[in-house]
């Protein structure tokens, strides 16, 4: 439970953390999947999922005091309540974690490669860098940053992690609107060997879009951080903090997921900012700034990790929480993150399978399944067909993206793949 003593944050912070962990890594590949959507089904599916994640957030935060005289501060402890003790512990604490861990190790990739990037474009005598090297770099500054405390002291971090990430999705949206359409540009759907390709690409196209609203894994941890009285309850704060982060996430997604279809169309990569090459000084700014914003990314999403793996550490070592412990665990949870990351750096897919596999529940369908079981809604009423609606779409998109990216990974990108030589 989060200390009285640390309960001070105001609504902006709220902001600031929502639209650093939300406004993130996912923008970059919504061209791609749009690629593979068309211009319809794509911007539909970018409509529904902006609506519907908004939706199970705002349950979330009225969830969060949902109990007279408790504030349930972390997303398992939640779940416990609304599943019981044992499925709670065993159903949702797993799948935060998955999410939680998942996309520190997605933003050890990408802040990687676009540190490579930017030196490639700014330093064109350089020596060449590989992209295992690139990552590593990008690790280390975890192991310093690891040792902030709490959230409210990571307040300035996700701030600025906040300003790069719109920065960066406004210069790619205006960059391809300036760059324009490219010759031969087509929109039909990306090239297949096969309809079964065809298929796994649209499959892993619904992860990459769910992996872009990852921010419900820590929407509790962050309400925890604001005071609340009966007269002026947390759930205020937050709902005014993340309604101006979800506004901001509109904002950048829908410009960049359709000026770089636009101008790309089928052929556009998994990272529509790496697929920029002109004006040079422009792209290697927006590189810039995509890495500043991974390292503020990362350690929002580590807070609660690292609680989390202090105190059971603390407990069932019976060793005491302080500057050591902190050090020790938190060094060695940016070690794991660090490996994997360098391990299997294939961006694309990594989205789409932790977009399905933890982001899909999380965000989609298990605060919905919660709603209905803490407020039971009244059957057949529009709250209840909302709810039901969240359920079905985030468990068809779980399915399809962990099939279809767990495919990729092993077939697509494993099958080229040197480890540790890109």
């Amino acid at each position: 439970m989060e200390r009285p003593s640390r309960r001070r944050a105001k609504w902006w912070h709220s902001t600031f953390h929502t639209v650093a962990v939300i406004l993130g890594a996912g923008v970059l590949s919504l061209p791609h999947a749009m690629a593979y959507l068309g211009w319809v089904p794509g911007i539909l599916m970018l409509l529904v999922s902006w609506g519907l994640t908004l939706n199970s957030m705002r349950q979330m935060i009225e969830l969060h005091e949902c109990v007279g005289g408790t504030r349930f501060d972390r997303y398992h402890d939640l779940g416990r309540y609304a599943f019981g003790a044992k499925v709670g512990a065993w159903v949702v604490l797993p799948l935060q974690l998955i999410v939680q861990v998942g996309c520190d190790i997605v933003y050890m990739v990408v802040g990687g490669k676009c540190l490579n990037r930017f030196r490639e474009i700014a330093c064109t005598d350089c020596t060449k860098l590989k992209q295992s090297h690139a990552i590593l770099s990008f690790g280390v500054i975890h192991f310093f940053l690891s040792q902030l405390p709490n959230f409210n002291s990571a307040v300035g971090v996700s701030l600025i992690a906040a300003v790069m990430s719109v920065s960066y999705s406004t210069i790619a949206w205006v960059a391809c609107l300036s760059r324009g359409q490219s010759s031969n540009v087509s929109y039909e759907y990306k090239k297949s060997s096969s309809r079964m390709e065809l298929i796994w690409g649209v499959c892993n196209a619904l992860g990459q879009i769910s992996f872009a609203f990852a921010g419900h894994a820590v929407t509790l941890e962050i309400q925890a951080t604001i005071p609340s009285t009966p007269e002026k309850p947390s759930k205020i704060a937050m709902w005014k903090g993340v309604i101006v982060a979800y506004f901001i996430n509109a904002i950048c997604y829908f410009p960049v997921a359709i000026t770089g279809y636009w101008a790309f169309g089928r052929d556009v990569s998994d990272d529509v900012v790496i697929a920029l090459e002109t004006p040079q000084w422009l792209i290697a700014s927006a590189n810039l700034m995509v890495f500043i914003h991974m390292v503020g990314s990362y350690q929002v999403f580590a807070m609660p990790v690292y609680d989390l793996i202090e105190k059971v550490i603390s407990k069932r070592l019976n060793i005491p929480e302080g500057l050591t412990l902190r050090l020790v665990a938190r060094s060695a949870y940016v070690a794991c993150t660090l490996f994997i990351g360098v391990t299997f750096p294939c961006f694309g897919d990594l989205l789409g399978f932790f977009g399905g596999f933890g982001i899909g529940p999380t965000s989609y369908f298990l605060p919905s399944i919660m709603w209905l079981i803490i407020k039971k809604p009244k059957r057949f009423s529009i709250n209840w067909f909302i709810n039901w609606a969240s359920i079905f779409i985030g468990v068809c998109i779980m399915l399809a993206s962990i099939v279809a990216g767990l495919r990729n990974i092993i077939y697509a990108d494993a099958s080229g793949y040197r480890f540790y030589d890109a």
